[in-house]
Parts: C-alpha cells; sequence; structure tokens
C-alpha cells in the first residue's frame, strides 16, 4: 500500500465536529509522507467552500489536494464541447462552472447537457419536469450526474441525495447518466492519476458501504468502511465485503502499521 483516498464528510467531520483522531491521522499522513486525496460527492459547494469548511475545523487541506464531481464535470463538459449547458445545481456550486454557457433557468430546451447535483429541498416536481424536458429535446443532451449517493447524513437524519433524482430522470427518458463522484470508475481512476499511483495500492477509506467502499473495490483499490457518519450495521450484511472495518479514521494508522509489518 502506497497511497490513501479519504471522504470527507462522515470519516473526517461529521456536522460542525472533528470526528476524534481526524486531526491526528492526517499529521501521522503527512509525517510519513503518504501521497493522498480527499474524495466527496459533494456537490452542494464549491471547492473553495469545501477547503474553508475543513481550515473552520483546523483540518489544512489545499484545493489541488481534493477531488469534487463539479470540478470533474467542467473539465468534461469542456473537453467534450457539451456546451450550452442547464444546470441543477445549489447557486454556491456554479462558481465551479462559471467559465460555461449555461440554458437560462427557466429554458426546458436547448441545453447540450443536463448537470444534476444535490440542491436538497429545491427538489419539486416542476423543477424535476423541467430537467426531463430538457433530456427529452432534440438532440438529446447528456445527463450528468454530480456523484451517485443514495443517502447522506443530515443536521436531522438521514436524507435523500443525488442518485434518486438521477434514476428518475434516467426511468423517464430513456437515458443513462455519465457519473462525475463515487462509485463511477472513472472518479476514483482521476484520483489515481493525481496521486501517480495503481489502484492495487491505494486505499480508500469511507462511510458509504456502496459509494466509498464497492465502488473503489470495482476500481480495484483497496475499500475500507469505518462505523461513523452514515454507517449503519446493517451495511455489513449485504454483499458488498470491506477489506477492512474501522471504528473511525483513528484507526487508519495502527491497520496500515499492521499491513506493512
Amino acid at each position: 500500500m502506497k497511497a490513501l483516498l479519504f471522504d470527507l464528510d462522515g470519516v473526517l467531520y461529521q456536522g460542525d465536529r472533528v470526528i476524534d483522531g481526524a486531526m491526528e491521522t492526517l499529521r501521522w499522513c503527512e509525517r510519513r509522507s503518504i501521497p493522498h486525496r480527499f474524495v466527496t460527492n459533494t456537490s452542494s459547494k464549491p471547492r473553495r467552500s469545501l477547503v474553508e469548511r475543513l481550515s473552520s475545523l483546523g483540518l489544512s487541506v489545499s484545493p489541488e489536494q481534493i477531488v469534487a464531481p463539479p470540478v470533474a464535470a467542467h473539465d468534461y463538459l469542456v473537453g467534450r464541447g457539451a456546451t450550452p449547458a442547464a444546470l441543477f445545481v445549489r447557486d454556491a456550486t456554479r462558481e465551479d462552472f462559471k467559465e460555461l454557457e449555461c440554458v437560462d433557468d427557466t429554458a426546458e430546451r436547448g441545453a447540450r447537457s443536463v448537470v444534476i447535483g444535490d440542491i436538497g429541498e429545491a427538489w419539486d416536481f416542476a423543477t424535476l419536469n423541467r430537467a426531463f424536458r430538457l433530456l427529452m429535446a432534440e438532440p438529446g443532451p447528456i445527463l450528468i450526474a454530480l456523484g451517485m449517493s443514495r443517502y447522506a447524513q443530515g443536521d436531522t437524519g438521514l436524507v435523500l441525495d443525488v442518485a434518486p433524482f438521477i434514476k428518475a430522470l434516467e426511468h423517464a427518458a430513456g437515458c443513462e447518466a455519465v457519473v462525475m463522484g463515487k462509485p463511477a470508475k472513472s472518479f476514483f481512476e482521476a484520483a489515481l492519476r493525481q496521486l501517480g499511483t495503481a489502484a492495487a495500492d491505494t486505499v480508500m477509506i469511507g462511510d458509504d458501504v456502496h459509494g466509498d467502499v464497492a465502488g473503489a473495490q470495482a476500481a480495484g483499490l483497496i475499500g475500507i468502511l469505518v462505523r461513523t457518519g452514515k454507517f449503519r450495521p446493517a451495511d455489513l450484511d449485504g454483499a458488498v465485503r470491506p477489506d477492512a472495518v474501522l471504528d473511525s479514521v483513528a484507526d487508519l494508522p495502527r491497520w496500515w502499521d499492521n499491513r506493512h509489518s
């Protein structure tokens, strides 16, 4: 094992609280000069805001260390020339798409791509139906999913994330989304390219047994599940078998050293 990928929310912090031992684990990682990146499906904030949030919690992370769906989607759309885009993202996240040509927020045709992120309670029938109408217009645009997490841990409990809305649009419009985030293999491969390591030499540590662990394993990485964040005991009863289950990220250094001994 040569490198690490860390999920953010639920692994390093939860709400406004840093997970016990997370800061010490990151310091250990720096002392040992272990290459690492932070991979997140968060599409409700631009990368700049993620860095500011981590800094406010005492976690020092540079923007270049964060691999997030909006940034990956921006690069994909530019590379494919898939603009103008129809953005279904929060206002803050538009910052990561500011250089792209976009259709008006009331448009129901004319887009070459439809980008769906986490917009939380802004979802209603009219909004979902506008995304559907855009996808049904000719020529058919590309559907872009900013992650495929089924749910997230909110302040008041579990909340729906991006995947349920993507699945509804795929079914209704008869299309398949291009996923910019976990568990897509291409997303993990983008992180590996930044690290410069092979999949088999890289460990992914997350709290989502499907998006983090199964996605990483399908891409050839080692997948570790932590019992924090959105973890539920039932996660261990399914088809996914993590390579390790830790109580929290605080246990990572000991696990790592045991594997290298």
